[in-house]
């Protein structure tokens, strides 16, 4: 019994010990304090970043030209280069630290600056679109007008990156770029600019909404990281300030973050409503000799106002009584408040207009073909280029192999049949020999050039 005991004992403590330096393992890859940056120099630096006034404003006020001017011109490469060099992200990390050690001087002077950075960049961006020529709405600017859920977590996310790299002695400005351009703060307060300009308000409060929501969830992140990391609070000498202070921090934090709760539980909604009426247009409206030509979601939050499904067919006209049925699904696809509207060219429901939506796929089919033509000329020379190379390595050792060549000029051809259509490509080579080439010297170099240049169709001709 003593041996059996003896035996057992060891094993039980060996997995213990196993299971504790697992776990050890575990919490050193994970900890954050190992390379953190005293928390002194932390808050200086985030205090520095929070005020705007000489190169910070004006760098302000620069990136949001460069961003209207790409919103304004569609340009995807242009708007990102502008969040890079934007520094929005100071005003609310500041919240959120500020909110963390109950730095009420670091809170106020966030509020102030963050007011006063909103309102430049909107006016500044109201401005550009104000005396720019184009006025019309463009995908990018469109983008910065409705949020989803994928919003709310990039801020979320992008927030905490942001905070754990401002926090490590060695500042990896890389992540705090990435944030910038992830989070998106630049972009929706100049699509707000664009909405008081061309005085289309729902393009202004949509944009400062989705700008609000990325701002509330970049200092609640912050926040959680600052207390995650236990960060020393401010400790007041009279008690009675600091339960003022804390009621006072108690009562931003609730303004903040119940707002924001609103707003996510409405936008998570709103993605549900979405996914749904995508998968009941998928599974329901199938028929063989009838298509869906689009469909449009428009969601509504309030229960008195039901959303809206719009479905344009083409085809085969369907009946009235397989459109009941198909309302009768809505139920099962989570869509009970959900009115559809179904249209197709058969007189007996709503027309289509047909003149508004040619007009808007010659619009698409215009960009597409300016599109494909800029590839292709690219594409043209691009091959240009590589043709030139290859051919100027071919007559380099042409040169070495027949010693009685003086010049030889190479190029590819497109043979078109006389219908229009290409049929076939061909290698044209023309040599100018120093003395006459005979049969046997015509067919070596034909052989040759077709295993050099990787074409069976080669065309030889002497001067």
């Amino acid at each position: 019994m003593d041996s059996q005991t003896n035996n057992t004992t060891p094993s039980g403590s060996s997995r213990r010990n196993w299971a504790h330096e697992l776990f050890e393992s575990f919490r050193k890859r994970f900890d954050l304090t190992e390379d953190s940056a005293p928390q002194a120099e932390v808050v200086e630096n985030i205090r520095r970043g929070v005020i705007f006034r000489g190169t910070n404003l004006w760098i302000l006020i620069f990136a949001t030209f460069v961003a209207s001017l790409g919103l304004n011109v569609n340009s995807t490469a242009v708007i990102i280069g502008a969040m890079l060099i934007s520094p929005l992200m100071g005003p609310i990390m500041g919240f959120g630290l500020a909110l963390g050690i109950n730095d009420s001087d670091l809170l106020k002077r966030s509020l102030r600056n963050f007011g006063f950075m909103v309102g430049t960049s909107i006016v500044t961006a109201t401005i550009y679109f104000m005396i720019s020529p184009l006025s019309n709405a463009q995908s990018e600017l469109l983008a910065r007008t409705m949020p989803t859920t994928y919003d709310v977590l990039i801020a979320f996310f992008g927030g905490a990156a942001g905070i754990v790299a401002q926090t490590r002695k060695d500042r990896t400005y890389t992540v705090i770029s990435g944030v910038a351009i992830a989070t998106a703060l630049m972009p929706p307060l100049c699509t707000a600019g664009f909405g008081l300009a061309t005085l289309q308000f729902r393009y202004f409060l949509g944009a400062a909404y989705l700008f609000f929501i990325n701002t509330v969830f970049i200092a609640l992140a912050t926040y959680l990281v600052v207390r995650f990391l236990k960060y020393d609070k401010k400790v007041f000498v009279e008690p009675q300030a600091e339960r003022k202070m804390k009621r006072y921090m108690m009562a931003v934090t609730l303004i903040t973050i119940i707002p924001s709760i609103f707003l996510a539980y409405r936008i998570i909604n709103q993605t549900f409503f979405e996914e749904n009426a995508e998968r009941y247009v998928q599974n329901v409206f199938q028929f063989p000799e009838t298509r869906v030509l689009e469909y449009s979601k428009h969601y509504s939050p309030r229960r008195k106002t039901p959303s809206t499904l719009e479905i344009v067919l083409f085809g085969k006209p369907i009946e009235q009584d397989v459109i009941e049925n198909a309302r009768a699904q809505l139920a099962a696809y989570d869509l009970k408040n959900c009115t559809l509207i179904v249209r197709q060219p058969n007189g007996t429901t709503d027309m289509i207009d047909i003149s508004s939506m040619q007009h808007g796929y010659s619009e698409l089919l215009d960009e597409k073909n300016r599109q494909i033509a800029e590839l292709e000329e690219q594409l043209a020379l691009h091959n240009a280029e590589m043709h030139t190379e290859e051919f100027d390595k071919i007559t380099r050792e042409c040169g070495v192999l027949f010693s009685n060549i003086e010049r030889i000029s190479l190029s590819r051809q497109v043979v078109f049949r006389t219908s229009g259509q290409p049929c076939d490509t061909i290698l044209v080579c023309i040599v100018a020999p120093t003395t006459p080439l005979t049969q046997e010297n015509h067919e070596t170099i034909v052989r040759w050039l077709q295993v050099r240049s990787k074409t069976e169709k080669v065309k030889l001709y002497v001067e």
